[in-house]
């Protein structure tokens, strides 16, 4: 065990001779490495990056829930002539759900109003995204209050001209003031605020960002608005939540089962509404996200390959350089396998060297993108193992030809030579 340890400082003495006796030849050398893992590496943290990003943002949509829509979520173009001439999820439909489908722990109702203007004194803000939803609707979505409440049942049920907004909409209207308890018109209507939702903060895909919304009970929409279903793109959904220890297959059962029923549809026509779930998102990220590694690896690859002839070439010129001196460890009794373990050894720090150069080459472009684009960049642990173990690995197959050529050499003919 000595002995391995011993060869180990010696390897590791004898590359970062290497790096100082040639510097520039030692820097382009090692530069094939910096730059694959660099690419490999960097494409793995963006990537990384990006899908927790997106599905953090799927967060808010829950794992648990069936949204029950018109159009099915990423299906071909090809149907959507067959989805038009769908009926639009109503509110018939929903309270039928809600009252028959034993396995759902919570549902919810929401309808797209449209793009509206509200305005506070002389101000006003255009194309807030107006909605109007069920009671149960927070149960469902995951809502966070900078400041005020959700809707009291009373509020809801009496349709009390109460509204919450977002945080872009109440800063355009009010600025750094609080909102709440104060009053806001659209059209010939006025709302009392109640909350406030805390902004979504940075995210590439903001599911359910109610930065630029105004929310009401479906009671007022009824009210303030004609809240029937006629866009024939579908501008309703109900949300289902399932019980605990419910499966979301065995949900989906039963709403197909009620919902067939209350529309009276025949045993062999089709479904006229879509469940839709994360999983059919899910699905398509995975196949997108691995597409994208395999476009930073193939691309890393080929740096990594240039890489690993630049540093088996540094290592044939050291073996050359010490012909004599592994003759004469040879004839001191030196194994094969140790001249072979110290040429592998001093290979593979000098390929971690040059991969420690990529990854800190990749900190410093995560670190910059991160303040310009929207999302945050990171590398993380596994990153930089990956990186790591990756230029270890290049390391060996660069040192394995040097180091077994070595390993041969015959101590009388290397001392002479």
């Amino acid at each position: 065990m000595k002995v391995l340890f011993k060869v180990f400082l010696e390897s590791v003495s004898q590359a970062l001779a290497q790096l100082r006796a040639n510097k520039l030849r030692s820097f382009l050398s090692l530069l094939g490495i910096s730059i694959g893992i660099f690419c490999i590496i960097g494409v793995t943290a963006a990537v990384d990056s990006l899908e927790d990003n997106v599905r953090g943002s799927f967060d808010k949509l829950g794992d648990d829930v069936v949204y029950i829509q018109k159009f099915m979520w990423g299906d071909p173009g090809p149907n959507w002539q067959r989805y038009l001439r769908r009926p639009d999820v109503s509110y018939k439909d929903f309270t039928t759900v809600e009252s028959k489908v034993k396995s759902a722990e919570a549902v919810s109702y929401g309808v797209f109003i449209g793009l509206k203007t509200f305005k506070f004194g002389s101000l006003n803000v255009r194309d807030v995204e107006f909605q109007a939803v069920s009671f149960s609707f927070d149960q469902i979505v995951k809502l966070d209050f900078q400041s005020g409440r959700y809707f009291s049942p009373s509020e809801y049920y009496y349709g009390a001209p109460k509204i919450i907004i977002g945080a872009k909409v109440a800063e355009a209207l009010f600025g750094d003031t609080d909102p709440v308890g104060r009053t806001i018109q659209m059209g010939g209507y006025k709302f009392d605020i109640i909350g406030v939702l805390a902004p979504a903060g940075k995210s590439l895909i903001n599911i359910f960002s109610f930065d630029n919304s105004a929310i009401i009970t479906y009671e007022l929409g009824r009210k303030v608005a004609n809240l029937r279903p006629e866009n024939p793109f579908g501008n309703a959904s109900i949300s289902v939540k399932a019980k605990d220890g419910v499966s979301i297959d065995n949900l989906k059962d039963e709403i197909t089962g009620v919902l067939r029923a209350y529309r009276r549809l025949k045993p062999l026509e089709e479904d006229n509404f879509s469940l839709n779930t994360l999983s059919i998102i899910s699905n398509a990220l995975d196949d997108f996200f691995s597409v994208l590694n395999m476009l930073g690896i193939v691309i890393g690859g080929f740096a990594i390959f240039v890489g690993m002839f630049s540093v088996a070439n540094i290592m044939f010129v050291s073996v050359k350089e010490r012909t004599s001196i592994i003759g004469i460890k040879k004839a001191l009794g030196a194994k094969r396998f140790m001249i072979l373990l110290e040429f592998l050894i001093e290979s593979v720090v000098l390929s971690v060297l040059g991969g420690l150069m990529g990854l800190l080459l990749v900190q410093v472009v995560v670190a910059i993108l991160s303040k310009v684009i929207d999302f945050d960049l990171y590398l993380s642990a596994h990153n930089i193992l990956t990186g790591v173990i990756t230029s270890a690995v290049v390391g060996v197959l660069a040192g394995m030809l040097p180091a077994w050529q070595a390993a041969r050499m015959d101590p009388v003919e290397a001392m002479r030579a």
